[in-house]
């Protein structure tokens, strides 16, 4: 395991990799902000998705949709460690227990606070909520904008990426995607 010590030293070498010293005034405390940064960033990586859905309530025979839709995020790419930021719209359809709303926002943030890619946010989150809510169904769509391809390679400012996981009803049944994609844009 790294110490913070030496990923402090790290974070050093890189600042005198770009600016060629780490000694002018504003850079002498970057590597101890840059630390302290990343352990909320990625603080991910100390969560559990079996923590966060630990709780579960009587659903009394709730069988419709439950939607949370537009819940913001902020991840990182692991392939260039360069941000994107987005939406996610998580729905299921339970079929005993029901979860409290602010636990699908923590799903989402859970997998975004870790070096990432969308799809893997996308298919985490879905697989999640399969596996601790057996649900009739579930869905996760996410809508991200990534730095690496706004600041470099092709540049393109407005591109908006988006991935889909549908499970169970929402997979096999066209009525409940349909009955989702509308509440999702209304």
């Amino acid at each position: 395991m790294v110490t913070v010590s030496e990923a402090e030293d790290a974070v050093k070498k890189l600042l005198e990799y770009i600016e060629g010293t780490a000694q002018r005034e504003g850079l002498i405390d970057t590597p101890n902000r840059v630390i302290s940064s990343w352990r909320e960033i990625f603080s991910g990586y100390d969560e559990s998705a079996a923590e966060i859905l630990d709780s579960t309530f009587n659903g009394e025979g709730y069988d419709g949709i439950v939607l949370l839709k537009d819940i913001e995020f902020h991840s990182t790419c692991e392939h260039h460690l360069q941000p994107f930021k987005g939406i996610a719209h998580v729905g299921y359809i339970p079929v005993d227990r029901i979860v409290g709303i602010s636990k699908l926002a923590r799903i989402v943030d859970m997998h975004a606070r870790r070096l990432q890619n969308q799809e893997r946010i996308t298919k985490g989150v879905a697989d999640d909520l399969e596996e601790h809510l057996s649900p009739l169904g579930c869905a996760v769509i996410v809508e991200a904008s990534h730095g690496c391809m706004q600041c470099r390679g092709v540049k393109k400012q407005n591109a908006v990426m988006t991935t889909s996981a549908m499970r169970g009803v929402f997979f096999d049944k066209a009525e409940a995607r349909s009955e989702l994609m509308q509440l999702i844009r209304n």
